[in-house]
């Protein structure tokens, strides 16, 4: 379980703090597989961050037991002036792995850089910089997969093999997702939170709360 103690959340503006979450109490689900739903701007991303402790709350706690990666789709922790090898093996080291020179391989073969695994991360194009942290991350035997449109990187073929990647992880370990495809939250996920105005709601079922989502979002469009 992941537990949200009062958790109060806000970006400086000109007008003042913009409140994402206030005094948010939320016991987040990890038995399954969860979708995190909302609109743009809802605070997905936030959460995240929070989530992963990559962002920290203005007042209240994230507490859990679990072993969680960062958020794939942000590429947070790699240095851009260290090789794609000095990177991951400094991952390597601060998530405690086994074997440094197996997880090297593992990264350098996955992520298909080759020779460029030496090379200043600053010289991989967007691409391929996006493969290399996914592939740390895969390499890693974490509790739970933060996973925002991770998936989407890189060719058709290194797609596949993303999403097969996670796929084989989902089995075993659990999986929170943001993403903006439908079929891929199918694909994956089996329950859902959904973000409103600074509330969490949970769904056991996903397809209930795919239901509420878009009924929600329509109703909403109609309004304006």
């Amino acid at each position: 379980m992941i537990k949200l103690e009062n958790v109060t959340k806000s970006y400086p503006s000109k007008m003042g703090p913009q409140y994402i979450f206030k005094n948010l109490n939320f016991d987040f689900p990890t038995e399954n597989n969860v979708a995190i739903l909302g609109k743009n701007g809802a605070g997905k991303s936030t959460l995240f961050r929070m989530l992963a402790k990559s962002e920290y709350p203005d007042k209240g706690r994230v507490l859990t037991n679990k072993a969680m990666s960062w958020p794939v789709a942000l590429q947070t922790g790699v240095h851009p002036q260290m090789t794609g090898r000095e990177n991951t093996r400094f991952i390597g080291r601060i998530n405690n792995v086994a074997s440094l020179p197996e997880y090297e391989e593992k990264v350098q073969a996955f992520a298909e850089l080759d020779k460029r695994f030496d090379l200043p991360v600053r010289t991989y194009s967007s691409g391929m910089r996006a493969k290399f942290v996914f592939a740390c991350c895969m390499n890693i035997d974490f509790d739970i997969y933060l996973i925002d449109e991770a998936t989407s990187v890189g060719d058709p073929l290194f797609r596949k093999k993303a999403r097969a990647s996670l796929k084989e992880k989902s089995e075993t370990a659990g999986v929170i997702m943001v993403s903006h495809e439908l079929d891929q939250i199918r694909e994956f996920c089996t329950s859902a939170v959904i973000i409103d105005d600074g509330k969490l709601s949970y769904y056991a079922d996903l397809e209930e709360g795919i239901d509420v989502y878009t009924q929600d979002a329509a109703n909403k469009k109609s309004l304006k």
